[in-house]
């Protein structure tokens, strides 16, 4: 596997698969990866002839009282796991290569409307970040697909709205959650529970399949909901949302909608952030 840091190498490698008249699959990532980072790998090279992964922690998607100094960097282990994956190029520039201007001067993308609810209402910014950094590495990149993991549900669809509204010549394929064998979905953030937190953190996939269970017995929104935040803030967490959105733009669905939805959950659980979310057929 091939590492470049720069813009120049990375677009001369991609040059020279496209001459050969390969397609190129794309998983941007902020590091520490882990067998959900790997499993997009997978279903990249399933979807492609060659695959690039990028590994960027990317200051603009993190509020001023989150974690971003604390975030793990740990380039070693993920260029080891990225090339038994089978990974042709990993991506790793620094800020000035992605924020040539820096981060505060630079250009940003804000996908109106799916922004202004859960996590963007609860993170201000957030998704302009997300939105800015990943536009910035599908214009260096330039991949037929590009992969992102279902974990973070309003990511993708914002992403997936952004393609769209932009016109950018590439398909966004969404992956499976990947979870331990007790149903936390895996997540680099996890490290940062205590034994005692890691052992309650599955209740929020529990809490899940509830909310899945009473809504296909027929209560109402609201009640589900309700009773979802109860049952976390007894179990220990600090509910942010436990809610039921439509899958496509999650807006509240109407009281009678059964069909295309999907439950959401974030909670603090000491001082780790998780959030969940499971779609319902």
């Amino acid at each position: 596997m091939q590492t470049v840091q720069d813009a120049a190498g990375l677009r001369a490698t991609i040059r020279g698969w496209r001459i050969q008249g390969q397609t190129v699959g794309f998983v941007p990532t902020m590091g520490n990866l882990h067998e959900g980072h790997h499993s997009l790998i997978k279903l990249a090279r399933a979807r492609a002839d060659r695959v690039v992964a990028s590994v960027f922690v990317n200051p603009t998607q993190f509020g001023p009282n989150e974690d971003f100094e604390r975030y793990p960097r740990t380039l070693a282990q993920d260029q080891a796991g990225l090339a038994e994956m089978d990974c042709d190029l990993l991506f790793a520039p620094d800020v000035a290569t992605i924020y040539p201007f820096g981060a505060a001067q630079s250009v940003s993308v804000h996908v109106p409307g799916i922004t202004d609810t859960l996590e963007g209402a609860h993170r201000p910014g957030h998704f302009d970040g997300v939105a800015t950094v990943v536009c910035k590495l599908f214009n260096l990149v330039q991949p037929d697909v590009a992969v992102f993991g279902q974990k973070d549900f309003q990511q993708l669809k914002v992403i997936e709205r952004m393609v769209r509204d932009l016109a950018l010549p590439l398909k966004v394929v969404a992956a499976p959650t990947l979870r331990a064998a007790d149903g936390l979905a895996l997540s680099s953030r996890n490290q940062y529970l205590s034994v005692g937190e890691r052992a309650l953190a599955p209740q929020i996939h529990e809490t899940l399949l509830k909310m899945r269970e009473l809504l296909e017995k027929g209560h109402a929104r609201r009640v589900i909901e309700q009773a979802a935040a109860s049952t976390l803030e007894r179990a220990g967490f600090a509910p942010d949302y436990a809610v039921i959105r439509r899958a496509e733009d999650l807006t509240e669905p109407a009281d009678d909608e059964r069909q295309g939805l999907v439950a959401l959950i974030a909670a603090r659980l000491g001082g780790t952030r998780l959030i969940d979310n499971m779609a319902f057929d």
